[in-house]
């Protein structure tokens, strides 16, 4: 009797759930930057303009040249620490959208800490690291009372880290506009000038300050400490379950502060980048929007701090281009803005995404015994 012997059965092989999970929070905030493209194309035709010209410009006037270049990295060093002032408190379940504030008040704390100690001759290789220490403690401080409030009292994070902006600015305009202002400053009222020994320089052979390097380091140093440390592995638990964490016993009530603390000591260095290495003084000019762009930034980043840096020179490029679309394509220079607000909200509904999509989800294959 011939015995029958079938084929051996066949094991396919599938990504695990990490990985799939990983390949889903690349390709969905993909999905979203391309229907936001699509959208964004509809309003132009709208408006009588060509998508493709459009894109293009993007492209010319963030990557088309060495000038180009370097001011989308220019203006991408405020956005990496914004960006990071946002992932890290949302790493621990908080939605924090102060970081402007933080950024406001962290640069003028540096102009008004270097007015006496540039009066007084203070040497640059001392003043400069006290303006920078003085701005991340005041974004520390402000952002951190943020996190205090939420836990200690309840109140919501969103809300108050975003009232706490206006304070800032406010707080901000009455002391560059009273007791702090320069009499030079007619027209722009603004804090005595740093000068030039000052200031920061930029990063050799190229026109771009130091305040994008400081921003990747950080942002490395931040993925390290929120994914391979035990403070991180804190931060993730209480974030997913809050209730789980103080079962375990962890200090979840330090965790949310000291999280929101680092958030504003990284917008409060975007501060003092702004002070130190744009403006050489604090004035309105500080109120530029980075903060809010930040949000956006770590949205379609995923918190993830490494990711923070390449989106961030993304919309550093659409900020850079945004003279040039004016230009040639007779459009507002706040058209970006408009593409910037379709990105948001497609963000905010590609969220509804996550775990739903059939081909993105692991699969158990194989025979159980």
């Amino acid at each position: 009797m011939t015995a029958i012997v079938s084929p051996p059965a066949t094991r396919q092989i599938s990504l695990g759930p990490s990985a799939m999970r990983a390949v889903e929070a690349l390709v969905i905030p993909l999905g979203a930057l391309v229907a936001s493209a699509i959208l964004f194309s509809v309003f132009l035709l709208a408006l009588g303009k060509s998508p493709a010209t459009f894109f293009s410009l993007i492209w010319t006037g963030g990557f088309g040249s060495s000038f180009s270049i370097q001011n989308t990295l220019q203006r991408s060093a405020p956005l990496v620490l914004t960006g990071l002032a946002f992932a890290i408190p949302a790493r621990i379940g908080l939605t924090i959208i102060g970081a402007e504030g933080g950024l406001v008040l962290g640069g003028f704390c540096a102009a008004a800490v270097a007015i006496p100690l540039v009066g007084g001759g203070w040497s640059p290789v001392l003043t400069m690291p006290i303006m920078a220490l003085a701005a991340m403690a005041a974004g520390a401080v402000w952002i951190g009372l943020a996190g205090w409030l939420r836990h200690y009292r309840g109140v919501n994070e969103t809300i108050s880290s975003l009232l706490l902006t206006y304070i800032a600015i406010a707080i901000m305009n009455f002391f560059v506009e009273g007791a702090l202002r320069d009499p030079a400053s007619a027209n722009k009222p603004s804090t005595m000038p740093i000068g030039d020994a000052y200031r920061v320089g930029a990063i050799p052979g190229t026109s771009v300050h130091w305040g994008l390097a400081a921003g990747i380091l950080l942002a490395v140093v931040l993925y390290i400490l929120m994914s391979r440390t035990t403070f991180g592995f804190a931060a993730r638990m209480t974030g997913g379950n809050v209730r789980a964490a103080q079962a375990q016993g962890l200090p979840v009530g330090p965790l949310v502060v000291a999280c929101c603390a680092i958030a504003g000591a990284c917008a409060g260095l975007a501060g003092y980048f702004e002070v130190a290495a744009v403006h050489g003084q604090a004035n309105a000019s500080l109120v530029a929007g980075y903060g809010f762009t930040g949000i956006l930034v770590a949205f379609l980043a995923r918190q993830n701090p490494l990711a923070v840096v390449p989106v961030a020179i993304m919309f550093g490029a659409l900020a850079a281009s945004g003279g040039l679309i004016q230009r040639r394509m007779g459009m507002p220079d706040a058209t970006v803005l408009v593409l910037q607000g379709i990105i948001f909200v497609v963000l905010l509904v590609s969220e509804t995404f996550y775990g739903r999509i059939p081909f993105l989800q692991a699969r158990t294959t194989g025979d159980r015994t």
